[in-house]
């Protein structure tokens, strides 16, 4: 999860752009003020506390800077939806990402089928059965990340009865399926129609992908591409140097 220093020093004596400042940001960082809330406009708040628009669009600014709002042109400020992180080098939950940020978590199978392997697929050279599993994950009402999954059905034959419906393939298969190794690969696109549909974004937003794979031994267990909206989502890494 994504923590936010104040932006305020609460030890001076504040003026009265830090006052609104403080009265603002406190709203936002205790929930009162959830994320996707319209804040009011400059007219409203400089009526409120009876300053100048300056003022308060200076207030707006520092908020924004500070990734607290996020101001649309001829839209007005919101609340920002909070940015999630994952480590790069370890195997996460998404459901547990999302319950971090304070949403609600659901997922939802949009597809599902059975084929042969083939190249493209780790293993998939021997003609080995694939269970193919797309579906969606929600932080709220917002869709959180799109997921396409396929899962090696010789290594892994009783994903082809499970259902998927009360738990996602990856957090099935991590309770379930020990690995051993695992491959990372990351990049950024921008959203195709169908994915801007399924994602609830403009078509052409950059998104960032995430690929993975894993083997138990020399065994391909599953290859997953997961799609996140690009400003909703970064990774990170801390490591230390080789040797230490």
């Amino acid at each position: 999860m994504t923590y936010i220093m104040s932006i305020h020093n609460p030890m001076s004596s504040p003026s009265l752009h830090q006052r609104i400042l403080g009265d603002i940001e406190g709203r936002i960082l205790s929930g009162a003020l959830a994320p996707g809330t319209r804040i009011p406009t400059e007219q409203e708040l400089a009526a409120a506390y009876g300053c100048s628009r300056m003022t308060v669009s200076k207030v707006l600014s520092m908020l924004a800077n500070a990734g607290l709002v996020e101001r649309r042109r001829k839209a007005g400020t919101f609340v920002r939806q909070p940015s999630s992180q994952a480590a790069i080098l370890e195997i996460h939950d998404i459901k547990a990402e999302v319950l971090a940020l304070g949403q609600t978590y659901r997922y939802e199978t949009t597809r599902r089928a059975t084929r042969h392997g083939d190249a493209d697929f780790p293993g998939g050279r021997g003609g080995g059965r694939v269970l193919e599993v797309t579906g969606r994950h929600f932080a709220g009402r917002k869709v959180f990340c799109l997921e396409a999954r396929r899962i090696n059905l010789k290594a892994v034959p009783h994903a082809e009865a499970e259902a998927f419906v009360d738990v996602s393939p990856g957090r099935w298969l991590l309770d379930t399926v020990p690995w051993t190794e695992a491959e990372h690969r990351i990049h950024a696109i921008g959203a195709t129609a169908a994915e801007a549909r399924a994602l609830g974004v403009d078509v052409g937003m950059p998104c960032l992908v995430v690929e993975r794979r894993t083997w138990r031994g020399k065994t391909p267990i599953t290859a997953v591409r997961l799609l996140y909206p690009g400003d909703a989502h970064r990774l990170v890494a801390h490591f230390k140097p080789l040797g230490r």
